[in-house]
């Protein structure tokens, strides 16, 4: 499908969200466990991880469903309840060593394969039971 004249092309995903219950047990899967530099938390709200030029967004659900209280930042509600997905890019060298990273941390290894076009994919879940994918960065091209 070819993008339509005139319209603006984004360049990339400034953020992903994903939903967790428990921010805590997310926080430390996200920041120790696979390292992750945290940005910014709110209690009981949300915990923020950079994501090479891209940040991780990781909310407590019951808080992102409800009206915004700041006129200042006039978030509209948002949310989703079960789990997600989020694919993180690493060399397949990185991968290897992620896998044997992961399986240090008692953290289950899902799935882990070749795509047809050769690039590599392993899959985890988080505490929260979202799906996170390490896959090399010519997945898509």
């Amino acid at each position: 499908m070819k993008v339509a004249a005139g319209i603006p092309s984004p360049s990339g995903i400034l953020e992903a969200a994903l939903y967790v219950d428990d921010l805590d047990a997310a926080e430390r899967f996200y920041g120790e466990v696979l390292g992750l530099d945290r940005i910014q938390r709110v209690e009981g709200r949300h915990v923020f991880f950079r994501v090479g030029t891209s940040v991780l967004l990781l909310f407590n659900p019951d808080q992102t469903e409800q009206p915004p209280t700041n006129p200042d930042l006039p978030v509209p509600p948002h949310g989703a309840r079960g789990p997600g997905h989020v694919c993180l890019i690493l060399t397949r060298d990185q991968i290897a060593s992620m896998r044997k990273h992961l399986l240090d941390w008692n953290v289950p290894i899902e799935a882990e394969f070749d795509w047809p076009n050769g690039a590599r994919s392993l899959y985890v879940r988080d505490p929260a039971g979202n799906s996170v994918e390490f896959a090399e960065g010519h997945l898509w091209g």
